[in-house]
């Protein structure tokens, strides 16, 4: 039969028609938006990489090595490349099968335990196996990552070879630390909200926690196991070893992840640049208005106060005076964002410029008002009005795009360890944002930084934190976010008193322009803390 013929009926059958331009691959549509990730670059029936079998991530290391932070962080930068992931928390199949408010025996973490703790311990080892297996054969999960202590060589081969039954690719990763700053700065993170130290000094919860680990897991077996695929991750990322017997396409992805993560701590925050002379098109790249030169004054008096304020106030908390973190400033190559960066480089702050942290390209809808594209382009809008995520006007980018084009951003993000301000387009804060905070892709577009704030994360160990603080004194003209970045008019009903992020919001909503000039800068926390509220005594 002819080629070209064949192709024709392949195209037009029921299985293979693309209903429309938001097809995310040549070969499936996609039913379901809710499950495609951010930066996918192809998806299939299975739901799983053509190149790549089941793998599990096993954990290895100590409680307060950070393991639980390296695992939300591997799990958040795979499931945004579209690989279907779950964590498996050991700890919390101890809690439910204990029940709330329930304690193991005394000897449950020692290797020389009693018949009844050992009987428990393996009622709950089975129960997190099974969920994990069921997940990989039943729910087409590709990476499983079991979160545990796994202390002994013996265990991890036993483990490694029941995997290998149910044709599972183990991959262990162990977080080493010997550090005893780092030590005390995860314990502290993490650990001392826990009743058995509350009202205690920071630094000696943290040291009662430690010594606590070491009573109730007395015998550690650093990984050395020749005959297994594994990492070693020392010192938070100071240095690295792994044992590559068998790593397919992407294991080694993985790997070449973990060579850019640490788990120190350090904040990122979030800024638009500040308003360009004239129309702020894609193409004319123009320079800061007067306005956008005071508007870069303000926001860096306005920064530097707040973490000059922070710094004072963990200084109190910790009991002892605390450095500030180095600052480093990133820019894209356009020159309203390198501008809005002046101010900071004149005080010596380090300012690097990223070429992919360009905005969205528009296309040829850049200069076109609402009604010329709608009177232009009608089947192009109503595809964006079903998927403004991964639709493309004529000649421009969809937020997909954008989000495979900043990847290697994401990646130096992880990397580094100053503190980050980013000054970029509302486009590109967007995608960065939604990977830090781990947002849906249909949520994308319509998250929304206003100029009038800048936006603060915190790594927190379960889940990101997102704050917000004011910058005063500022035209309420220019301030407002807007809903997406086709050049569409901004709706008029889009004010400055806004909350900045989709789902959070601020707890005192200003009433008048003057409020908005004036509110001090505001303190405003997701929900993380509370939603893992039973994992802050975990010994898993």
């Amino acid at each position: 039969m002819d080629t070209l013929l064949t192709a024709e009926i392949a195209a037009n059958a029921p299985r293979y028609r693309r209903k429309s331009s938001t097809f995310i691959d040549g070969i499936h549509d996609v039913t379901d938006q809710d499950n495609m990730a951010p930066a996918q670059l192809y998806s299939t029936m299975s739901g799983r990489l053509f190149h790549s079998g089941r793998i599990a991530i096993v954990m290895v290391g100590l409680p307060a090595r950070g393991k639980t932070h390296i695992c939300v962080s591997m799990a958040r930068y795979l499931q945004w490349l579209g690989v279907k992931t779950r964590i498996f928390h050991l700890g919390d199949y101890r809690r439910a099968t204990v029940g709330e408010g329930g304690n193991v025996p005394q000897d449950y973490f020692y290797p020389n335990a009693s018949p009844a703790s050992t009987m428990l311990r393996q009622k709950i080892l089975k129960k997190c196996r099974e969920d994990i297996y069921a997940w990989l054969n039943h729910e087409n999960g590709q990476v499983a990552i079991y979160d545990a202590v796994n202390p002994t060589a013996a265990g991890r081969r036993a483990l490694a070879k029941e995997f290998a039954k149910h044709d599972v690719q183990t991959l262990f990763l162990e977080s080493y630390v010997d550090d005893e700053e780092i030590l005390k700065e995860n314990a502290r993170n993490v650990k001392i909200h826990s009743p058995d130290f509350d009202g205690m000094d920071p630094d000696e919860a943290a040291e009662r926690y430690l010594k606590r680990i070491e009573t109730k897991i007395p015998i550690f077996e650093t990984m050395q196991e020749e005959e297994l695929n594994y990492v070693k991750m020392i010192n938070a990322g100071r240095a690295f070893f792994y044992n590559n017997v068998s790593f397919n396409y992407l294991s080694h992805r993985i790997v070449f992840y973990l060579t850019n993560l640490h788990i120190k701590a350090r904040t990122t925050f979030f800024v638009r640049a500040g308003p360009a002379e004239g129309e702020e098109f894609y193409k004319s790249d123009a320079p800061l208005s007067e306005e956008g030169r005071s508007y870069a004054q303000k926001m860096t008096e306005t920064l530097l106060r707040h973490r000059e304020q922070e710094r004072k106030a963990n200084s109190e908390q910790a009991g002892h005076e605390i450095r500030l973190r180095p600052l480093t400033v990133w820019t894209s190559t356009r020159l309203r964002t390198i501008q809005t960066a002046d101010p900071l480089k004149e005080q010596g702050y380090n300012v690097r410029q990223r070429s992919q942290m360009s905005q969205i390209n528009p296309g040829l809808c850049e200069k076109l008002s609402e009604h010329a594209i709608r009177r232009l382009y009608p089947e192009e809008v109503e595809k964006h009005e079903l998927d403004p995520y991964h639709h493309r006007y004529p000649r421009a980018e969809s937020y997909h795009d954008l989000a495979v084009r900043l990847e290697p951003i994401i990646l130096e993000l992880e990397r580094e360890q100053n503190d980050v301000l980013i000054i970029a387009h509302e486009s590109v804060l967007r995608v960065l944002y939604s990977y830090l905070m781990h947002c849906r892709p249909m949520e994308i577009p319509k998250l929304k930084f206003p100029r009038d704030e800048i936006i603060e994360i915190i790594p927190a160990a379960y889940q990101n934190e997102a704050k917000r603080i004011h910058i005063p004194g500022l035209d309420p003209q220019f301030t407002p976010g807007s809903p997406e970045d086709i050049r569409i008019p901004v709706p008029s009903i889009y004010s400055s008193n806004l909350p900045p992020i989709d789902g959070i919001s601020s707890p005192v909503e200003p009433s008048s322009t003057d409020n908005v000039l004036t509110r001090p800068p505001e303190k405003v926390v997701n929900n993380a803390k509370e939603m893992v509220a039973d994992k802050v005594a975990d010994l898993d």
